[in-house]
């Protein structure tokens, strides 16, 4: 496999991680598989390349003042024993339903993010977000997919924070990214363990994300948050399905 392949989707991938604070391993696993990395390898190998890209994404973002601690605190204090889970749950699903199973959330998150909420939802969601329990149970889910899926959650957390407690987009991807960065190692540690990481593919992978997560983040501020919200939806909706419809074919 050319490495220059390998760099030059790191760094589309990079890019789109640092804009909005998702879609660093969700859209890095399809890229791979796509680019024939075998679907176990392409499913954990951009793990290394998201601990350095999303902690120097969440720096910048913090920077700009787009970044709430308080939910970020909590998300790991669930996020991280849901990903421990899932990753030893990841031994038990082959590496082509893990495939198609990313490829159906991200259609499924895409969807959410597009659909209007409703009148009430800034209230309902303003009152959910001082639920800590609540908080800590939901992100202690996305850290079992997190786990299984081998990605940072990203794709999961920022619809999370944005519909299900009232963040704008651009605090969204701050506090994500840094969510991530967290969940990151003990899912990287785990799936190192057992061996299903090509480390020459993460390596060549990993040389373009970290520097587009900088560009991207550096990007996101300058983005309104409705335009954001909206381009993430269309991005995860017209991504997963090209994707389903490549391993269809």
């Amino acid at each position: 496999m050319h490495l220059l392949a390998l760099l030059l989707a790191g760094l589309g991938v990079g890019t789109v991680f640092g804009i909005f604070g998702a879609g660093g391993s969700a859209f890095a696993t399809p890229v791979l598989a796509l680019l024939g990395v075998p679907p176990v390898l392409a499913v954990a190998s951009p793990l290394p390349a998201m601990l350095p890209a999303s902690l120097t994404g969440a720096r910048r973002h913090a920077r700009n003042g787009s970044f709430d601690g308080r939910i970020a605190r909590l998300a790991v204090l669930g996020g991280v024993p849901g990903t421990a889970v899932g990753a030893l749950g990841s031994t038990i699903v082959g590496g082509g339903s893990l495939l198609l199973l990313s490829g159906l959330m991200l259609v499924a998150v895409g969807v959410r993010v597009l659909v209007p909420d409703a009148r009430e939802h800034a209230a309902r969601a303003s009152a959910r977000r001082g639920n800590a329990v609540l908080l800590v149970t939901t992100c202690f889910a996305v850290g079992v997919l997190t786990g299984l899926l081998a990605n940072g959650g990203g794709f999961l957390l920022v619809p999370l924070f944005i519909v299900g407690f009232g963040l704008a987009a651009g605090e969204a991807a701050g506090t994500s990214l840094l969510v991530v960065g967290v969940l990151t190692v003990p899912t990287l540690v785990t799936h190192a363990m057992l061996g299903h990481i090509d480390w020459t593919v993460a390596a060549a992978f990993g040389a373009g994300v970290v520097p587009g997560s900088l560009a991207g983040a550096g990007l996101a501020g300058r983005i309104p948050p409705a335009v954001a919200r909206r381009a993430l939806g269309v991005l995860l909706l017209t991504f997963s399905i090209a994707f389903l419809a490549a391993q269809a074919a």
